[in-house]
């Protein structure tokens, strides 16, 4: 599965580099992946006995006018191809490779709190600086952790939550026994 995914990401990708559409194609990619998994519109698409037609249809209406007609045209081919169930895995990897060429990266910041603008500024200045990339920064409030944050970006974990240092001491002191 894989494999096709990345070909079709691959492809679309290419085309955004020779028509200098990079931004809007991560725009638009962001937007229909993003519109496909949280309105379960995936479902529809997936459904083994709603016609192609009708799923050329509902994409049309849907996205239509918001959608470059490249990324359009890719959605159709994959319907007629019947390989609807690759979709979302090609767009979040053209999303990727678009934000990996354009030096750009999202971190997801966990934290027991709600964090302040101020704090989530100054945590997104601090990775733009470090990583020498935009960085876009998801907060996510997990109470559970009781304090501190974690930062995840490109593969890598900071984790300064009261929780992780807790089961690190546990850790500590079983293996002392």
């Amino acid at each position: 599965m894989a494999d096709l995914s990345i070909r079709y990401a691959t492809a679309l990708f290419e085309i955004s580099q020779e028509g200098g559409l990079q931004k809007e194609y991560l725009e638009q990619a962001q937007f229909l992946a993003n519109s496909l998994k949280n309105d379960d519109a995936i479902l529809i698409l997936t459904h083994p006995r709603i016609s192609a037609e009708e799923k050329f249809a509902f994409i049309n209406n849907t996205f239509g006018a918001a959608i470059h007609q490249d990324l359009m045209g890719f959605v159709r081919l994959v319907i007629a191809k019947n390989r609807e169930a690759f979709l979302l895995s090609a767009l979040n990897r053209l999303v990727e490779m678009i934000k990996h060429n354009l030096r750009q990266t999202t971190a997801r910041v966990t934290s027991a709190v709600p964090l302040t603008d101020a704090q989530a500024a100054t945590i997104t200045r601090i990775l733009t600086n470090k990583l020498n990339k935009s960085v876009d920064i998801t907060v996510v409030v997990d109470p559970s952790i009781i304090a501190g944050i974690s930062i995840h970006v490109d593969g890598y974990l900071v984790d300064r939550t009261i929780k992780s240092m807790l089961r690190d001491m546990k850790d500590t002191f079983t293996i002392c026994r």
